[in-house]
């Protein structure tokens, strides 16, 4: 029985029930009418539940999805999605540069960051989908805890890996007795789409011109969450901004996030510019602390390839892009509070997951932002330290372990400030499905970012 994740109605209507709860609607009534047909909970780590539904409550979900939409949201003034409003809502929005864009980073920079990328995504891949006390059990069984190294599955009883298996898809590429190049992930090839993205259209592209894009150049099988519910919306006829909004319970997601990197490479201390167009990136999947998300990690990155900053500006450049009294902003400045309060990291992630972790799936951006905030801060933007940090607080590993990495090593400046260790394994090598770049270098890769980068 082929049950194709993350579109099944039937699944769909738990996450949007707790989405509601979160953004300020109240679904009470639609959750108990629900239940009493029979619908079930959202998956709690699948994209899909085993089970098959009956034609009536299939039905019946895509009922329930359209009605849950129409409620009204307590948070709607202090999260808009609308780009003008999220303006007005931040009052430190970031002035642009009195003299124009500044220079492009250095290729050496960009290089650094690609492959800060890669490696916090290929620390974080065995894990994904794994409970905190799994990868805690993992690392520790090994001698890697606190977090130092790739993951191994050498003297790993078996008995732990029973319990806890490394994720299925992950493992035979990405433990460290098996790396052999960058092996191909979202993580990686949003950014490369992105790369198309400026090289085909510039910095004045629109959010329909992102889903030609991807219409061309994305299989279908290479999207998660809400970019597979935007995906089938367009196929459905959906138009943008409605593909983020239409029976899409992910639109606050990590999706957007991990899409952002290049928005601020391009943008060199011009943090507005680079949330702008992350913004209309993330609008085609992504409504509110899901774009805030995207438009936080481009403002900052954008800060940090100035070359200028600590990675503590940097992240207080990403948060003047965010409305103050939205939840990512709360929860990021929590986070980075409590970096700043304990030695222990542990203790940071354990408050993190105290507070979100019963109310928020493991790849909502809101708890996966503050983590990898958390991480930066603490590490005091650290290439190892914060790559390891991001991934040790479980959640969506490599995906918080990507961001963490490319923004650390960006701030190092030079794949030589990167240690060996991490960037070895990579072999100069990314695979992936996107375009003619399977098997491209990162060298590659930070000159095509630079050219775009220095495109007036």
């Amino acid at each position: 029985m082929l049950r194709l994740t993350w579109v099944q109605p039937e699944d769909l209507v738990g996450h949007e029930l707790r989405q509601a709860a979160q953004d300020g609607r109240e679904p009470s009534a639609v959750a108990a009418r629900w239940r009493a047909a029979g619908g079930w909970a959202a998956p709690e780590r699948a994209g899909a539940s085993p089970r098959r539904a009956s034609r009536y409550l299939r039905l019946l979900a895509e009922d329930l999805l359209d009605e849950l939409a129409d409620l009204p949201s307590a948070l709607a003034e202090d999260e808009p999605t609308d780009l003008p409003a999220i303006r007005a809502a931040c009052p430190a929005w970031p002035a642009g540069p009195a003299g124009g864009r500044g220079p492009a980073p250095d290729p050496a920079g960009l290089e650094a960051a690609w492959l800060g990328r890669a490696v916090g995504c290929l620390l974080g891949k065995p894990v994904e989908k794994l409970p905190l006390d799994a990868v805690r059990a993992l690392a520790g069984a090994t001698g890697n805890w606190p977090l130092n190294s790739y993951f191994t599955a050498r003297g790993v009883p078996r008995d732990l890996l029973e319990a806890h298996p490394w994720n299925r898809r992950s493992a035979p590429t990405s433990l460290a007795e098996n790396i052999d190049g960058m092996p191909e992930d979202d993580d990686l090839d949003y950014p490369l789409l992105n790369l198309i993205l400026l090289r085909r259209h510039g910095r004045t592209f629109t959010t329909a011109d992102v889903a030609r894009l991807w219409l061309d150049e994305l299989p279908a099988g290479r999207t998660f969450t809400a970019e597979r519910v935007a995906y089938r919306n367009l196929l459905c006829g959906v138009e943008p901004p409605l593909t983020a909004r239409h029976r899409n319970p992910f639109r606050e997601w990590i999706g957007a996030l991990i899409r952002a990197d290049v928005h601020g490479w391009t943008n060199p201390g011009d943090p507005a510019a680079a949330a702008e167009q992350a913004h209309r990136d993330a609008t085609l999947t992504h409504t509110a602390n899901g774009v805030y998300a995207a438009m936080l990690t481009a403002a900052a990155i954008a800060a940090a390839a100035t070359g200028g900053h600590d990675v503590h500006a940097c992240l207080r450049t990403g948060l003047t892009v965010v409305p103050p009294r939205s939840r990512l902003s709360r929860a990021v400045t929590h986070a980075i509070g409590l970096a700043r309060e304990h030695t222990d990291f542990d203790t940071v992630v354990d408050e993190l997951h105290a507070v979100h972790g019963a109310t928020h799936h493991w790849v909502h951006a809101v708890p996966n932002t503050a983590l990898i905030a958390a991480a930066l801060t603490h590490a005091d933007g650290d290439f190892t330290g914060s790559v390891c940090r991001a991934v040790s607080g479980g959640l969506d590993t490599d995906s918080t372990g990507a961001t963490a990495g490319g923004i650390a090593a960006l701030l190092a400046g030079d794949p030589a400030a990167l240690p060996e260790r991490w960037t070895a394994p990579l072999k100069n090598r990314l695979a992936t499905s996107v375009a003619d770049f399977d098997g491209t270098g990162f060298d590659t890769l930070a000159h095509l970012t630079h050219r775009e980068a220095a495109r007036p």
